[in-house]
């Protein structure tokens, strides 16, 4: 990546085709993934020669931390905006208010797309290193905006710090929906995701009981591990820690201790594979869900269910869950694919919270909103560890699902 000194300051004109190329490039990675987008689509886009790209970035994995690096700036620095607010919720309620009115920016084309996150995982080692640590530094922003004063006790930071996850996981993937919506309406939409991060789901007749076991158990728990279904588990597990390309055949392979010759025993590409890890993911929430669903129980009873079993499942023996972000390194006829039904088991949820409401054990709300928070929780919980390293499966529903469903700042 060029680094700018001050013995040689770039002209203006280099400025302004360098922000050109870091706006088309952040567009065109969002919709086709490292994989699926090339320095000569960015080029294409900006009206240059692919070698005129590599003069401002000599290869793709430095233009793609320069557009992750830019996003993670303009993150941070609404971080900061709120920080003078008084107190916590008026500093949350500030931070969600001016992400979407930057969104908002984009959708009306004032403002270049910001950057997706998920491609952090598909760099290699030392490009990853570099916005890890800048996504990192966010982070702790983020998280000071949630202080009331500094935590106590582990246990305080703990929490401190699954909330910060919480709210950035919740905010930013806000990025993947908001388009459904008017851009005008994108207040509107920002003020009900502070309600609903604020004030919880549950009515006031609803309490939070994680004392009960995760339930219903998932029957992929319970059965006997098949040769391919580890194979399944192993590629899940280095998907999601290493993103497309760090989950090699030879890596999969070596997880399980066995050879690569075995890996294409059972598996004809790792195309395939990744595709059959995501349909092992629906199947775990579609049958979750659907059990749930046949059971007794209000639907504050069946929403707490079956988030307390998706996100067990992520600490369990056969999880975690396929983390979405991997969409990106997906060919664009499977991610279309992938997507569409992770949509329609995303709009399940919906029925829990609408039987919730005409219950009476969950308030009124915009349920539509709201399930896309749950998903996006039960999906942002694979991650709880990186910066809650005691999280686990006992501890992840007071850590993390209470957090929403009863009010961000609910445990305090």
């Amino acid at each position: 990546m060029l680094k700018e000194t001050a013995e040689a300051r770039p002209t203006r004109r280099y400025v302004e085709k360098r922000d050109a190329i870091l706006d088309a490039a952040a567009r065109l990675f969002n919709r086709k993934g490292l994989r699926g987008a090339t320095l000569s689509d960015v080029a294409q886009e900006v009206g240059l020669s692919t070698n005129s790209i590599t003069y401002y970035y000599r290869k793709k994995e430095d233009l793609v931390v320069a557009c992750l690096m830019r996003t993670i700036d303009e993150m941070a620095g609404i971080a900061d905006a709120t920080a003078d607010e008084p107190g916590p919720e008026a500093r949350v309620r500030r931070f969600i208010a001016l992400f979407f009115e930057r969104l908002a920016r984009t959708a009306t084309g004032e403002r270049p797309e910001l950057m997706s996150f998920r491609e952090i995982r598909s760099l290699p080692d030392t490009h990853a290193d570099v916005a890890f640590e800048a996504y990192t530094d966010m982070f702790r922003r983020i998280r000071k905006l949630l202080r009331a004063e500094a935590p106590r006790s582990p246990a305080q930071r703990s929490a401190l710090s699954a909330a910060a996850h919480l709210l950035l996981s919740l905010t930013s993937g806000a990025m993947t929906w908001v388009e459904r919506y008017e851009p005008q309406d994108y207040p509107k939409v920002a003020e009900t995701v502070v309600d609903l991060l604020l004030n919880g789901f549950a009515s006031p007749s609803s309490k939070w009981d994680d004392t009960t076991p995760a339930s219903p158990p998932l029957p992929v728990i319970d059965t006997p591990e098949t040769t391919q279904e580890a194979f399944l588990r192993a590629a899940t597990e280095l998907l999601n820690e290493l993103g497309y390309r760090g989950a090699s055949a030879d890596r999969i392979s070596a997880r399980l201790n066995l050879t690569k010759g075995s890996f294409y025993h059972h598996n004809e590409n790792k195309d395939d594979l990744i595709s059959a890890c995501f349909d092992r993911m629906f199947a775990v929430i579609r049958d979750a869900q659907s059990k749930v669903e046949e059971g007794p129980g209000t639907g504050w009873d069946k929403l707490c269910a079956i988030s307390r079993a998706l996100v067990s499942y992520q600490f369990s023996s056969k999880g975690p869950l396929l983390r979405l972000t991997i969409y990106g390194a997906l060919p664009e006829e499977m991610r279309k694919e992938k997507m569409l039904t992770m949509s329609r088991l995303s709009a399940r949820f919906t029925r829990f919270l609408v039987q919730g409401m005409q219950d009476g054990s969950i308030r009124p709300m915009d349920q539509s909103i709201a399930s896309l928070q749950v998903n996006g929780m039960i999906n942002a919980a694979v991650e709880l560890q990186r910066w809650v390293p005691d999280a686990s499966g006992g501890n992840a529903g007071d850590l993390f699902i209470r957090p929403l469903f009863m009010g961000l700042f609910s445990g305090e």
